[in-house]
């Protein structure tokens, strides 16, 4: 796990909103006192509303209501636009808060990112925020006391569980090529918003589906609508309900994961579902099949030395700069997104780099089935038969895979009980393992 630590809370007061700050990535290094932004909200009750309601989340167990402690989340800056996320406490709900460059009326935003404190008292203070209040924002000036990777006896640690790096990674990995469903004007934005069920509600599954009176929760299966499982996860965005100038809706009406965005005045509050409240996005293995690519971990350090905190990744720009195909440039970004190190914005539909500590080892120790799938293929496990392949596992016969392109099955009971909804099996992954190191005239 990544810990990091606070010298102070964070605090506001006449002088101002003055965020508490861990020591930082950017792109010179470990910065001990970071110094991301200083200047006046545009819209100050929309900036303290949208960080309580990310500490609403990640405070939230969503498939048994229980309270958690843990209320940092992650802090990104881009240049222009600063970008603050979280997972629930169960990490089945991503929520990301993007301040965009309009959030601000003044000031200049650099490079890093961190993690940000919002303890119990700064959580009370943000909620009374009135609209029109003037507010400074300070994230890391020197007159914080901001922690230094020494530290003294006073500090609070803060821990960010591992899991949150690959919650990071999996639901950016999902969140690729989820299609834009629909938007929604601000009148029916705010209507349903205000219908929705508590974070204690009973779980409540269906589909979203715009209509000429705004947007309503169907019950079955409507053309043109978006399955969502566990309505009662969306709750936080009813903090920003009056502030709310749209809704965008990404998903499809197969049930799956749906990524919810409300938009706001220079600002855009997204919360990713997954297709179930008690799935979490860490237990996903939606990178695995771009992770087993025979190249992809030493084409991700040199992807990743290109990276400098954008906020909208070109995927062609870091093919030509690194000299790589487009398929290796994909499969090295999501052994960086397995790090933490990119995430997935479906509005803007585009990656955008955020910085982790980088530990290629735990990629691939969390990675398990690909582990597995490689001990199988240096165990002489996997062999061809006319029309599929033979992985065996022990005494018995073994399983059987069959590839069609880009689709996989297996016989195994793991792949019988999930399909391809949480990733590929082992068994899968160590025919594709195989076939990437053939000629492919010796496949079956």
């Amino acid at each position: 796990m990544s810990v990091r630590t606070f010298a102070a809370e964070s605090r506001l007061d006449e002088a101002g909103l003055a965020l508490a700050l861990a020591p930082a990535l950017t792109p010179s290094g470990v910065a001990a006192s970071p110094s991301f932004f200083h200047g006046f909200a545009a819209h100050p009750q929309v900036l303290a509303r949208g960080l309580v309601a990310l500490a609403e989340v990640t405070g939230t167990q969503y498939y048994t209501v229980v309270p958690q402690s843990m209320r940092d989340p992650v802090l990104t800056a881009h240049g222009d636009r600063l970008r603050a996320e979280c997972l629930s406490a169960c990490a089945s709900v991503h929520a990301r808060l993007d301040l965009l460059p309009e959030s601000f009326d003044a000031g200049e935003i650099t490079h890093g990112t961190t993690n940000v404190d919002l303890g119990p008292q700064m959580r009370v203070a943000l909620t009374k925020v009135g609209r029109a209040e003037l507010l400074h924002l300070d994230v890391g000036h020197e007159g914080l006391r901001v922690a230094t990777p020494d530290g003294t006896s006073h500090e609070r640690p803060v821990v960010m569980p591992h899991r949150w790096v690959r919650g990071f990674g999996n639901a950016a990995e999902i969140h690729h090529g989820l299609p834009r469903a629909f938007e929604v004007g601000a009148a029916a934005a705010r209507a349903f918003v205000a219908s929705l069920p508590p974070a204690t509600g009973t779980d409540r599954t269906g589909w979203l589906v715009p209509d000429r009176t705004g947007l309503r929760f169907s019950p079955r299966k409507v053309a043109g609508g978006v399955h969502v499982a566990g309505l009662h996860r969306l709750s936080a965005l009813k903090r920003l309900l009056t502030h709310a100038t749209g809704l965008v809706v990404h998903g499809s009406d197969e049930p799956g994961p749906a990524v919810v965005t409300l938009l706001l005045p220079g600002a855009r509050l997204a919360l990713g579902l997954t297709d179930a409240p008690w799935r979490g996005f860490s237990g996903e293995g939606a990178l695995l099949e771009h992770l087993a690519g025979g190249t992809a971990f030493e084409d991700a350090e040199l992807v990743g030395a290109l990276l400098a905190f954008e906020p909208v990744l070109d995927e062609a720009r870091l093919a030509r700069d690194a000299a790589l195909d487009p398929a290796r440039v994909r499969d090295a970004i999501a052994v960086l997104a397995a790090s933490g190190r990119v995430g997935r914005d479906v509005v803007d539909d585009a990656w955008y780099h955020r910085e982790l500590p980088h530990d290629p080892d735990r990629v691939t120790k969390d990675a398990a089935r690909l582990t597995r799938a490689r001990r199988l293929l240096a165990a002489g496990a996997v062999e061809p038969l006319a029309d599929a392949w033979r992985v065996r596992t022990g005494d018995g016969p073994g399983y059987s895979v069959r590839l069609d392109g880009p689709e996989a099955s297996c016989t195994c009971p793991w792949f019988l009980r999930h399909g391809t909804g949480r990733g590929p099996c082992a068994h899968v992954l160590a025919v594709r393992l195989l076939i990437e190191e053939r000629p492919t005239s010796e496949g079956p």
